[in-house]
């Protein structure tokens, strides 16, 4: 299973992964983005995310 994966790392917390794809994105009460935990995502969803992540830390991890 595909799942996907951000590096808070290099987030700059621009919240465009949460305005493509809310149902996968989200900001946690620390402040950070994080991922969902979902069965499946929806593949063309996180894809559009990671188009528009200005800083390229939104990937997919084969699991």
């Amino acid at each position: 299973m595909k799942i996907p994966v951000l590096d808070i790392g290099t987030c700059t917390l621009c919240m465009g992964c949460v305005a493509v794809c809310p149902e996968v994105f989200r900001e946690n009460d620390a402040g950070y983005i994080e991922v969902i935990e979902l069965d499946a995502y929806p593949e063309s969803c996180v894809n559009e995310a990671i188009k528009y992540c200005p800083e390229d830390c939104i990937s997919w991890e084969e699991q």
